[in-house]
């Protein structure tokens, strides 16, 4: 229990009703910290302990805090999520004028974890001030560490966390459906009674695949009826993602499953966990696997084609028995065969059809940051979980691009940055119609991730196979240094690239691109969720366009067309909006200074630009530059990891020349917000390469700053919506395509390719702001990529403008 002179003690005794009145809303105006936030999914029960309150969403969210003296659990308002769903409230944000109000908790003493003294209490408003960023500094200055937090007493109550709105047994996690969190997820197996175990096994028989489908799909009575006593004996083939299936309308503690496919020497089947199994063995169990089950269901597999069975196996009615066995205690005709592989290489691949299923192996260049995608249903717990990655694996020079999503495997996604060693199980090929270059693969249901770094390989079956041996010994005949000088890690990235015409857009799209007016866009921006990613179309003007470095974006080259251009955004004719700016609504930036006036009288002209130098016209290079150490000792590490317990066994480098050209800004640069430190992507700094993963996942970002960037130069559009003049301002990475493009590098084709022409060195900064008068009065219709990156900042970069002819 909290000490009674701590914070929460003084404020919410006095929350606390006589008999017969009612309890009333108690303030704390103190500064208090937010430790977690936890999410779950409301139940029936759910709107009972919220009656004035408009439930539109499924989520409830948990808020621990603390006063510094106590730790206490509060369930935040619904009408607040949507500080939590775009990342204003946080763990390490400050709040204070806290209100709270006494409430019923979902959670009943009998309940796992419940206590029947609790004190709860509902999060009914808050003021939060202050950000993570900024608290874990003050950690860094002497502060407390996140084990000091963890350490202190609850107020109230005591016991594991269980939901306090809905009578749910595990937390969600907080950015998707499909992993698993919290410490309820064992990775060891349940401990069991051996001894009741052990006598059961000498009274039962064991039964067969072909046996239980047979005897079911035939309709007799026998072993595949009830609750089936037989030992089942099986490999684990495949394993899928957890499956969430929890509704607001229904009750279920622990709405999960997951699918197994398991086979014997007789065939294969579907084994389904259910509800508290997944929280027990999900972690354990593992493709490959020699599995025991007994006291299972039979029934007809709700989604075959053909009559066919499935394994229902769940914690009651009846309590599954599950084991793994050891391979050396299988008799060898019982012994199930060992996984199949299916793997190809990447010159393989281009010749393979839409929806090939494959395996595949390779050396991670390019890990990019953790984004949301809705799904197709609309809804808002469908936000969709995914990265982009580039493996390359030498037998072409189109590496793999897979876009992957969440495997429930978070731990294995954390460790996914380049130079490990990744392979893929699962996999799918996609091929756009219209743009057959534009290849990728996808995840499945059953896709599973491995990686270096957590011991993965040496525990797998395919470290054996020819294809894995082949990539093996490409490997060794690499370099560090020049991995390294190609290595990147987060950053802005869209794949399949856009079409770089509009009739081929307008194909796809089906003549449907679905305009957005200035005002709408920002409404829809302002939507948007933290990580959400989404494309929207805008007709507009080109108003102004920027150079910037970053971190120099006070040292700019810009164009504008009209003077009107320059002034601030509260004294224009037109309103405003910058979707990364500290206010993302229509507001100035912040004001210039007084002795500047008099130069923004001079500098007033059509076209703005004054340099000294012509900076260099050489593409920039996406490089490092090379350490002093072993030339292949990261590679060969990595490679090692194939042979531990396998003793049976067989066995473009120029630096960046930094444009340091010196050049003289106009007087008065435009007042753009500088550049998001999501946006450019990094280079992969090994020794930092645990910080650098932290960055780019979910709830990351907050040290992303702190390393280069690669690129660290940017243009920046402002852009005049046609149907309502208001202005917007958007990020331009032409320098940042892979793909091979040719084209004329004038401005039109620059836009309608995204990228610079390969074909030709592209035009220095200086020559392209010089351009810039070719885009006065030209009416473009722009393809604009959005994501929220947390609190009030939202990433905007224009992927591609298609120039509207009269």
């Amino acid at each position: 229990m909290a000490a009674d002179g701590c914070i929460f003690h003084r404020t919410l005794t006095r929350s606390r009703a006589a008999p017969n009145q009612a309890s009333s809303p108690v303030v704390c105006r103190q500064v208090l910290r937010v430790l977690d936030v936890r999410r779950y999914s409301r139940d029936q029960g759910s709107t009972v302990y919220f009656p004035q309150a408009v439930l539109s969403g499924e989520d409830l969210y948990d808020v621990t805090l603390t006063d510094g003296d106590c730790r206490l659990q509060v369930t935040l308002d619904p009408g607040l999520n949507r500080l939590v769903e775009r990342r204003v409230l946080q763990p390490g944000s400050a709040v204070c004028n806290a209100t709270f109000t006494p409430s019923l908790s979902a959670q009943l003493p009998e309940c796992p974890g419940a206590s029947a003294d609790r004190d709860s209490y509902r999060l009914v408003s808050v003021q939060v001030r202050g950000s993570a960023d900024e608290e874990e500094e003050e950690e860094e200055r002497g502060g407390r560490s996140q084990e000091d937090w963890g350490a202190l007493p609850w107020f109230g109550s005591s016991g594991p966390l269980v939901p306090l709105r809905a009578s749910r047994s595990v937390f969600l996690p907080l950015w998707n459906n499909v992993d698993y969190s919290g410490e309820a997820w064992r990775e060891a197996p349940p401990t069991e009674d051996r001894e009741e175990e052990e006598e059961e096994e000498g009274r039962q028989t064991s039964v067969t695949v072909r046996e239980l489908r047979d005897c079911f799909l035939s309709g007799r009575r026998g072993v595949a009826r009830g609750a089936v006593q037989h030992q089942l004996i099986v490999r684990i083939i495949n394993k899928s993602h957890l499956m969430y299936y929890g509704r607001p309308d229904r009750n279920c503690e622990c709405p999960y499953k997951a699918v197994l496919q398991v086979c014997d020497r007789t065939g294969s089947v579907c084994v389904v966990l259910w509800n508290s199994v997944c929280v027990s063995w999900y972690r354990r169990l593992q493709p490959g696997d020699i599995i025991s089950l007994r006291r299972y269901r039979v029934k007809q597999h709700y989604q075959a084609d053909v009559d066919d069975i499935e394994v229902s196996v769940n914690s009651r009615n009846p309590a599954a028995q599950i084991s793994v066995l050891p391979e050396s205690s299988v008799s060898p005709e019982d012994l199930p065969p060992a996984p199949p592989y299916s793997f190809y290489n990447s010159q393989e691949l281009l010749e393979r059809p839409q929806g090939t299923l494959c395996d595949v192996i390779g050396l991670l260049t390019f890990s990019g940051r953790s984004e949301r995608v809705r799904s197709k249903d609309g809804r808002g717990a469908g936000l969709l979980q995914y990265r982009w990655l580039r493996l390359e694996d030498g037998s072409s020079d189109q590496p793999f691009t897979v876009k992957l999503f969440s495997t429930s495997q978070p731990e294995t996604h954390l460790k996914l940055h380049p130079l490990s060693v990744v392979v893929c199980t699962r996999l799918k090929s996609v091929r756009p119609d219209l743009r057959p270059g534009s290849f990728y693969l996808t995840n499945t249901t059953y896709t599973q991730v491995y990686c270096t770094g957590l011991g993965h390989h040496s525990q797998m079956s395919y470290r054996r196979l020819q294809q894995v041996r082949r990539f093996l010994r490409w490997l060794r005949g690499q370099e560090d240094q020049q991995v390294l000088r190609r290595a990147l890690i987060g950053g802005f990235f869209i794949h399949p690239p856009p079409p770089v015409s509009l009739e081929t857009l307008m194909k796809e799209r089906r003549g449907e691109l679905g305009f957005l007016q200035g005002a709408e866009l920002q409404r829809e921006l302002e939507r948007l969720c933290y990580r959400e990613r989404r494309t929207f179309f805008l007709q507009a003007t080109v108003a102004m366009v920027t150079y910037s470095r970053r971190g120099q974006e006070d040292r700019c080259l810009f164009w504008t067309d009209r003077p009107s251009s320059l002034s601030s955004p509260s004294s224009s004719s037109s309103s405003s909006f910058s979707p990364t700016s500290p206010s993302s609504v229509i507001s100035a930036s912040s004001p210039r200074p007084a002795d500047t006036s008099s130069s923004c009288r001079k500098s007033r002209k059509r076209r703005k630009l004054l340099l000294s130098e012509t900076p260099n016209k050489r593409r920039p290079l996406l490089a490092v530059q090379p350490e002093n150490n072993n030339r292949t000792e990261i590679l060969f590490e990595a490679s090692m990891e194939f042979l531990e317990n396998a003793a049976d066994e067989d066995e473009e480098d120029d630096d960046d020349e930094e444009d340091s050209s010196s050049f003289t800004t106009a007087p008065l640069p435009p007042m753009f917000p500088p550049i998001a430190t999501e946006t450019l992507p990094m280079s992969f700094d090994y020794h930092h390469r645990e910080e650098q993963a932290a960055a780019v996942a979910m709830g990351g970002g907050a040290k992303a700053g702190s390393f280069d960037s690669a690129p660290s130069d940017y243009y920046t559009v402002r852009l005049r919506a046609l149907s309502d003049g208001l202005l917007v301002h958007a990020v331009f990475l032409p320098h940042l395509s892979p793909a091979p493009l040719h084209h004329a590098n004038t401005w039109t084709s620059i836009l309608s390719h995204g990228a610079f022409s390969s074909a030709t060195p592209p035009p220095s900064p200086a020559d392209l702001i010089a351009m810039a008068p070719q885009l006065a009065n030209q009416r473009l219709v722009c393809v604009l990529e959005a994501c929220h990156l947390g609190g009030a900042r939202t990433e905007l970069v224009l992927s591609r403008g298609f120039h509207l002819k009269d």
